[in-house]
């Protein structure tokens, strides 16, 4: 299904926008098309849909786009999440019978030890070599970064000793397009259990954009005949969306789904919020039941996360690149 997406309008789910809309260039530039593949686990899968529609809404300018959501069909879904994807997204086979100027690639809830023996390996793969040639530019965000440069480079990602999970002060390297007139430092949400190494990277000839002292590699680039663009971290999420994860995980762990309580999010909240967070784990770790989550603490946040607002400048330069090109493609009037 095809959404429009323009500056000025409402961000609806995609059943709500027409999938057709007889369009000329009007206002003086191209029209965009992305593709979001959208593989997030069930309980993010509508979440990750609309983070990223407004995000490029917040990034599109005068321009308009016609964004269209897939799935990878062989990432697992619950009945519900399986019918919100057949009856919403278009299907993945109808990809390659249109040209997308840029395509947006998101992770996968991994079920596997190892990431070429996720179930949807082979999907994903594919999707890789096909976005090589049949797209301008494509993002890859978090474990769909870390399998794309294992299938392109067999870079393998690294377990981390903890999970990074917060808001980390990312600084660029060098000038790009993609990070010009980006706020320095960059306040970048993470949300992972691995990473792969700025020397494996450079050693196969990516170049890296932005890091962080705290975080490691955030952004990196490789130009094929598409200009391929991976994120570590998640570029869309917005401010509340650690603090989802967060309060899951906290229910899992008092539901016994997992063993270890989970660390409070770096940088995210307010000094008074975890105080209040470090008490509560105390008497979570001596009374473990799902009743106690009715005696979670109120949340606030650090009024300096900023979430989001780097993102738009990445996205607004990504679109403005994907723009140029388009355009200098149209026939002369």
């Amino acid at each position: 299904m095809s959404i429009l997406i323009e500056r000025d309008q409402g961000v609806p789910s995609p059943a709500l926008v027409p999938a057709q809309d007889d369009f000329a260039h009007d206002r003086g530039g191209a029209e965009l098309t992305i593709g979001l593949i959208n593989n997030m686990p069930d309980p993010a899968l509508k979440a990750t849909e609309r983070q990223f529609m407004k995000l490029l809404q917040a990034a599109a300018d005068p321009r308009r786009i016609r964004f269209h959501c897939f799935s990878l069909p062989s990432v697992k879904r619950s009945p519900e999440a399986k019918w919100h994807v057949d009856s919403e997204y278009s299907d993945l086979a109808d990809l390659k019978h249109q040209k997308f100027d840029g395509l947006i690639v998101t992770g996968a809830e991994p079920v596997a030890p190892e990431l070429d023996q996720e179930p949807y390996w082979r999907d994903l793969t594919e999707l890789i070599d096909w976005a090589k040639v049949n797209t301008r530019s494509t993002i890859w965000s978090c474990l769909a970064a870390h399998a794309a440069v294992l299938h392109l480079d067999r870079i393998e990602r690294r377990r981390l000793p903890a999970k990074r999970h917060g808001i980390f002060d990312c600084e660029a390297v060098g000038s790009d397009l993609l990070t010009r007139a980006a706020p320095a430092p960059l306040k970048v949400s993470h949300s992972r259990l691995n990473e792969v190494a700025e020397s494996d990277l450079t050693e196969a000839g990516y170049q890296v954009l932005t890091r962080s002292a705290e975080a490691g590699v955030d952004i990196f680039v490789r130009q094929y005949a598409s200009r391929f663009v991976f994120f570590q971290g998640h570029p869309e999420y917005d401010a509340l969306s650690l603090q989802r994860e967060y309060l899951r995980d906290i229910g899992r762990y008092l539901a016994r789904e997992r063993e270890n309580y989970p660390a409070v999010p770096v940088s995210y909240f307010d000094a008074a919020t975890e105080e209040r967070l470090a008490r509560f784990e105390k008497k979570a770790r001596q009374q473990r039941h799902p009743a106690l989550a009715g005696e979670l603490p109120a949340l606030i946040l650090r009024s300096d996360i900023a979430a989001g607002s780097a993102a738009a400048v990445l996205f607004r330069n990504w679109l403005n690149d994907l723009a140029m090109d388009a355009e200098a493609a149209l026939p002369a009037r």
